[in-house]
């Protein structure tokens, strides 16, 4: 059966992203053979925000320019994901998606002071900082995907995600699903978010390109936290977790089990909100992120 690898239907920066949030920021290099999407605005220290899996760093879009008024604020998209470039599917892993962004940091020659990461991207962040990739004084997990899932789900999420890899077709089943009335609004729906219709459409315009979608099933398909959950213990910086009362994708007891296992980490309660908190009141986070002390 074809490989994912293959794929490379992946959205079109000058047909597409007329409308891309903070495209006036947005700017494309090469750091460690791919060619990536950052946004970069703001004077100050650097902060850096890395998004989650099957997303892009259009989901900063309110966000970013807040934290623009006290940081340097660097966005990038993911290898695979948005208008990044893909790499080996076998380098779509958590060591191998912290390797390739250290690889941008180098290129930047930037080191965060604040790192802010959603979901999965929290937990590229958190191996950056257990590697000594970056060393940042503040790290923010916003609805973080820090452990592994526990139950039936932990023990059937990465074969299916393995199968689901190793096929070229389901990628454009879902892109070609996408285009269908209601259905990326359902799958948003189903994180415990609410977004309004732009917020929709720009999901629907990743969720309708096979090779984000071959991106981020590969990310899935290799994606294994039972090692960071070992080293997590070591975390030496401040940890900030962000956390949405309504989250429907990662269980907010989650941050439960990550304060047993740090307790110096402080809880914070998003009410009222979902998945993509930020996507829904980027005030309410910025105002979070801006009030932690980072030392």
């Amino acid at each position: 059966m074809t490989s994912t690898r293959v794929l490379n239907d992946k959205p079109d920066w000058e047909r597409d992203a007329q409308a891309w949030p903070n495209r006036q920021y947005s700017r494309f290099l090469e750091a460690g053979g791919l060619r990536w999407h950052v946004q970069i605005a703001g004077e100050g220290p650097v902060l850096l925000l890395i998004h989650g899996t099957a997303a892009a760093n259009h989901s900063w879009g309110a966000l970013l320019p807040l934290l623009a008024k006290q940081y340097c604020v660097i966005a990038p998209d993911l290898p695979g994901h948005g208008f990044t470039s893909a790499p080996d599917p076998a380098r779509l892993s958590l060591p191998g998606m912290a390797a390739a962004l250290k690889a941008l940091l180098l290129a930047l020659d930037q080191s965060p002071q604040v790192a802010v990461g959603h979901s999965a991207g929290a937990a590229i962040l958190a191996r950056m900082c257990l590697d000594g990739q970056i060393d940042p004084q503040l790290f923010v997990s916003l609805n973080g995907a820090l452990l592994p899932l526990r139950g039936l789900p932990g023990k059937v999420f990465s074969p299916v995600a393995k199968l689901l890899a190793r096929s070229s077709l389901v990628p454009r089943i879902v892109g070609h699903d996408a285009k269908r009335q209601g259905a990326v609004e359902r799958l948003v729906d189903s994180t415990g978010s609410h977004l309004d219709a732009r917020g929709v459409a720009l999901y629907r315009l990743l969720v309708s390109s096979p090779g984000h979608v071959a991106a981020a099933l590969n990310m899935m398909a290799n994606w294994n936290l039972d090692s960071l959950a070992r080293d997590l213990p070591r975390l030496q910086c401040n940890l900030l977790l962000l956390v949405g009362s309504q989250d429907q994708t990662i269980p907010p007891s989650e941050a439960e089990r990550l304060h047993r296992l740090l307790p110096g980490a402080r809880i914070q309660r998003l009410d009222g909100l979902g998945h993509l908190a930020h996507e829904e009141q980027a005030e309410t986070v910025a105002q979070a992120i801006l009030n932690f002390p980072a030392c």
